[in-house]
């Protein structure tokens, strides 16, 4: 096998553990707004987010990694593609980072409007990504408009166009009933009940929703027969997401519906071979050749990844084995954050009323 065809597969395999490890994360980030019920509102978000608290930001580093490797490995392809879909991997990226914002300072001050705000960001960096990215994808498995020198032309709304906008529909539930099933596994009680139903409804339409995404992809943008095997594959785990949750069965539930999501890239990246950004003109496609970057770094990537990958791989499976227990809302102590009030010097609030310290609104 050639290195440029061992890098493709890699970076498939880097997008698919983005995926599958940050599709729960968005998921539970799109769910602080709907699960949650009133009067423990603060108590069950603080449980849900304590659920993806430890492995988050240790899931971003795969989207690091398959961009850092798309950049080495095809750069004309990297070039391409973040100029061409600048505006859409923009907000992506602005998404991102109020996300990781909310999540740093939610509890550093002890307020509600503060843990209002907070929550409306994380919501909002879950739920736009989730969207964007099935646009993205789609967008490449159809094609878009390159000229002779590989640069996007099309414009950001052609990129909006029914088989896109179906693909950010099917990333959108696929993470939802992803992220519920993570959190029916990882919580207990009330919470735990409240996931598992939402992930029973869910499933349900992610099946009828993604099987119909997958089909037309299949049908109109696949030349590669192999690939029904994806579709396949990625329609008996939706079928057994929706049984496995109708049984309440979280473990078998969660393996499924990552199985979903890998056969899902299958199909994409098993569509896209040997292409890796195919335009509507066949002589304008960036391919795995001319895409590509010289044998002697892509001889140094594959050294590097061989000795590097397996400890990275090991870390963090040891990251959610330490994580591994269910949380209740008995787990979340009390606020211990700043406030916005701050004391005064006893010295400045005598001043010459003569009377004693007191507080201020910052």
């Amino acid at each position: 096998m050639e290195l440029t065809t061992v890098w493709f597969v890699l970076i498939a395999v880097l997008w698919t553990g983005y995926l599958v490890l940050e599709g729960f994360d968005f998921g539970v980030g799109m769910l602080l707004g709907l699960l949650p019920k009133k009067g423990d509102k603060e108590r069950e978000r603080r449980v849900m987010i304590n659920t993806i608290g430890p492995v988050w930001d240790g899931n971003e580093v795969w989207l690091l990694t398959a961009g850092g490797a798309m950049f080495a490995a095809f750069p004309e392809w990297y070039a391409t593609l973040f100029s061409g879909f600048y505006l859409p991997l923009f907000l992506i990226l602005i998404a991102l980072i109020v996300r990781v914002v909310a999540f740093e300072w939610r509890g550093k001050i002890n307020d509600d409007r503060w843990r209002t705000w907070a929550d409306r960001a994380l919501i909002f960096g879950s739920w736009l990504p989730s969207v964007l990215w099935g646009v993205a994808f789609a967008n490449i498995v159809r094609g878009v408009e390159l000229d002779a020198d590989h640069q996007y032309v099309g414009g950001f709304f052609a990129l909006l166009n029914p088989f896109a906008l179906l693909g950010g529909a099917v990333t959108t539930l696929i993470f939802l009933t992803h992220g519920a099933i993570f959190l029916a596994l990882k919580s207990d009680g009330d919470i735990r009940r409240r996931a598992g139903d939402f992930a029973a409804r869910s499933s349900v339409v992610t099946l009828v929703v993604a099987g119909a995404w997958a089909i037309w992809a299949q049908l109109a943008y696949s030349d590669n027969a192999w690939t029904w095997a994806a579709v396949a594959v990625a329609a008996v785990a939706l079928v057994l997401v929706v049984l496995a949750t109708r049984a309440r069965r979280e473990g078998q539930a969660f393996v499924a519906s990552a199985v979903a999501i890998v056969g899902a890239v299958v199909l994409i990246f098993g569509s896209l071979f040997p292409d890796v950004m195919p335009a509507f003109d066949p002589a304008n496609s960036l391919t795995v050749d001319n895409a590509s970057s010289t044998d002697y770094t892509l001889t140094v990537m594959t050294w590097v990844a061989v000795v590097l990958t397996p400890l990275v791989l090991l870390y963090q499976g040891w990251t959610y084995w330490v994580f591994r227990k269910r949380l209740t809302t008995d787990h979340i102590p009390a606020h211990t954050g700043l406030t916005f009030r701050r004391d005064e010097p006893a010295a400045v609030a005598a001043g010459s009323s003569g009377e004693g310290s007191g507080t201020i609104e910052a």
